[in-house]
């Protein structure tokens, strides 16, 4: 169970809040999309809940455990088992996809394998069992600068779940990809949630949204000014966060 009560954030020299008191529960398992139009706070939500940003006021419990007001050890947990997919993916494009899975993030994984690239066979045999499960066992050997862009997304997943990530937050995940390489991220990033029990909640299109996750949060201004089951919203429902 994962808890926020009054999230608030500003930016610009913490003179501008641009999230006003966010509070929600969700639980392991759930999918949740995050819509709202352009400018509306979805992307910093997504880096706060993922202790990427620093939060002005307002506190996380992960399991009734505090990670913000909890110092730095708790939220240094939590943040090793999160994981913030960008728009883009940063990945090495001079390693190969299975090097960037088993390197991984800054933080995830210790310097001295990040200045060697030394790695334990069962490390190696794990990341290629999660390309495999995604259909990328084959791109395992390429370089990372020679994959699509759904392929480079589902490798940053990969990264995700060998280094330990229970919860996802994904910015965006399949902006700029065709429909057929958009369906396999969306696939994937369900498939996490439904057989693996994992946790992930994606800034996503509201017709993506409705068809692939479990729960909606529509975000104006801010503000969480919906949460509702994952259905076809009703045009009330979309005018509320400015987006019929």
């Amino acid at each position: 169970m994962f808890k926020v009560n009054n999230l608030k954030k500003s930016v610009e020299g913490n003179t501008k809040e641009v999230l006003h008191g966010i509070s929600a529960e969700f639980e392991a398992g759930e999918m949740i999309g995050v819509i709202g139009p352009s400018g509306s706070g979805k992307s910093i939500l997504l880096q706060c809940l993922a202790l990427r940003e620093s939060w002005n006021d307002g506190d996380y419990t992960w399991d009734g455990k505090s990670v913000i007001r909890g110092g730095g050890k708790g939220a240094g947990k939590f943040r090793s088992k999160c994981a913030y997919l960008e728009q883009n993916p940063t990945l090495n494009p001079e390693k190969t996809a299975l090097k960037n899975v088993l390197i991984g993030q800054a933080g995830q994984t210790s310097l001295l394998r990040r200045l060697t690239g030394m790695v334990r066979s069962d490390d190696y045999m794990g990341a290629m069992d999660e390309l495999e499960k995604f259909g990328l066992l084959d791109k395992a050997h390429l370089k990372a600068g020679n994959l699509s862009g759904g392929e480079r997304q589902r490798v940053a997943i990969c990264r995700a779940l060998v280094h330990g990530a229970g919860f996802i937050a994904a910015d965006e995940p399949v902006i700029g990809l065709d429909p057929h390489s958009a369906d396999k991220v969306m696939t994937t990033l369900k498939s996490l949630c439904t057989e693996q029990g994992k946790t992930v909640i994606a800034a996503l299109p509201i017709e993506l949204a409705e068809r692939y996750c479990t729960r909606i949060w529509g975000i104006y201004d801010g503000q969480l000014q919906l949460d509702v089951k994952g259905r076809r919203l009703t045009g009330e429902e979309k005018r509320q966060i400015d987006l019929a």
